[in-house]
């Protein structure tokens, strides 16, 4: 098998580049170092070359100066020439180093100045004096060293660095391979369980490392993802369970009176049969509707982006009117409800009063009191307040569940516990809550809170 696969897949995790980015970078960053530092070493050793020439050449100067014989002898060395050279450019005198081949001599140059010249054994550095003479002329002092030991030098540390950098750098890409290897560890355990968390299996959850870095904090929030998404599958197979419970119950029994009159044909009562179906199926077209109405609010389907003025009071009064069955032994009061505007969806907002005002006939024995009014906080509140046998605090909330039944005994045309939790979700939707006031004893007191329309 090729390893060019296998190294495409390695140069494609976040471990090799990163590596191979730090390598390249450290490696720019040395050799650059390496040449400064090489340039810099041979610029020094040059300076020097030419101070330490620059004082032969002041000393030879000050000897002839003085009349001293043999200064340029004195002066001179193996590494260290020395010519003098007469006004009339003749060599007056030279250090035996400087001797060499018949004619040759110090190449000419301007006083003080300090320039490369070639010497006998290769590249040099020369300086340049004057000086004047007893008899009233003038000597010209021309000291010239050579470059080896700085070449030398040079090449010494250069071949030194060139065997430290490339060790260096690959010491650096060991560390942090393994570094970003041991960094990136708890990522890759992480994606290991995330790899067996199915829709099945919510119940697992993502190790967390003892760290305090990125890498905890990713999985602590993948965690609380991950805990949302199994509330949300829990309530999703309840929901889907008693969708199916309820829908089963009707269909159960329109088969049941559809199987007794087909069994007895000559005693059937067709009309009483029709007439039970059709509540039955007009039963189960408001459960189907109150379910997609759920599920669209779940979807984001129903969210409020364009809310207009809803006259509350007007909407409040018209479902009195409508849900309060005539003649009814119930009477809704609506003589408390004031004149109070909201920003809204009319439709939803219809909907909600609608429930609260059907959830309360169903459980009142005389009367459903309604009160609406704007509060000093800038608020539209709403209340619903039955005669009934009421509410316990500690289901204040429970009752907003959906499916949920304060009684599992109660009739099949009470509903199926999807009204309250449909209001408090549009309650939501405007910015406003639905709350059981359980201090309200007897019967039911709901509390719904509107944010004001500020036009």
């Amino acid at each position: 098998m090729s390893p060019l696969p296998d190294l495409r897949r390695r140069s494609a995790t976040l471990r090799f580049r990163v590596t191979a980015l730090a390598t390249v970078a450290v490696l720019v960053l040395l050799t650059a170092a390496s040449v400064a530092l090489v340039l810099a070493q041979r610029a020094i050793l040059t300076d020097n070359l030419d101070e330490a020439l620059g004082q032969r050449a002041d000393a030879v100067a000050g000897a002839l100066e003085a009349g001293t014989p043999g200064a340029a002898d004195a002066a001179g060395s193996e590494d260290v020439l020395v010519v003098v050279v007469g006004g009339d450019g003749r060599v007056v005198s030279r250090s035996p180093a400087a001797v060499g081949e018949r004619g040759w001599t110090l190449p000419s140059a301007p006083v003080g100045a300090v320039t490369t010249v070639t010497l006998p054994g290769g590249q040099g550095r020369m300086v340049v004096r004057s000086v004047g003479t007893a008899t009233g002329g003038t000597l010209t002092v021309r000291v010239a060293g050579s470059l080896d030991d700085v070449r030398e030098s040079t090449a010494a540390l250069a071949g030194s660095l060139a065997v430290a950098v490339p060790i260096s750098v690959a010491a650096l890409a060991a560390i942090v391979w393994w570094s970003v290897g041991r960094a990136l560890r708890p990522v890759d355990d992480i994606r290991a369980e995330v790899d067996l968390i199915s829709g099945a299996r919510l119940d697992r959850r993502v190790p967390v490392p003892p760290t305090r870095d990125e890498v905890a904090r990713l999985a602590r929030t993948m965690n609380a993802m991950l805990d949302r998404l199994a509330d949300a599958a829990e309530r999703q197979r309840r929901f889907v369970g008693d969708a199916s419970h309820e829908l089963r119950g009707p269909l159960a029994r329109i088969r049941s009176e559809l199987e007794v009159d087909a069994a007895h044909p000559s005693t059937a009562d067709l009309g009483a049969t029709h007439r039970s179906v059709l509540a039955e199926t007009v039963g189960l077209q408001t459960l189907v509707d109150d379910l997609l109405l759920l599920a669209r609010g779940d979807a984001g389907a129903l969210a409020i982006t364009q809310p207009v003025t809803v006259d509350l009071a007007t909407l409040v009064r018209v479902c009195a009117d409508e849900h309060a069955p005539d003649p009814t032994p119930v009477r809704v009061d609506v003589d408390g409800v004031e004149a109070v505007h909201v920003p809204g969806d009319p439709a939803q907002l219809r909907r909600l009063v609608a429930n609260l005002v059907d959830n309360a006939l169903q459980h009142a024995a005389r009367t459903v009191t309604v009160t609406l009014a704007a509060t000093p906080g800038g608020s539209a509140e709403l209340v619903v307040l039955d005669d009934g046998p009421g509410i316990p605090a500690e289901h204040a909330d429970d009752v907003f569940l959906r499916f949920f039944q304060l009684d599992d005994a109660r009739p099949a045309t009470d509903g199926v516990g999807l009204g309250l939790a449909i209001a408090r979700d549009i309650a939501r939707r405007h910015g406003g809550t639905l709350v059981v006031d359980p201090r309200h004893s007897p019967g039911a007191r709901l509390v719904l809170t509107l944010p004001l329309d500020g036009g």
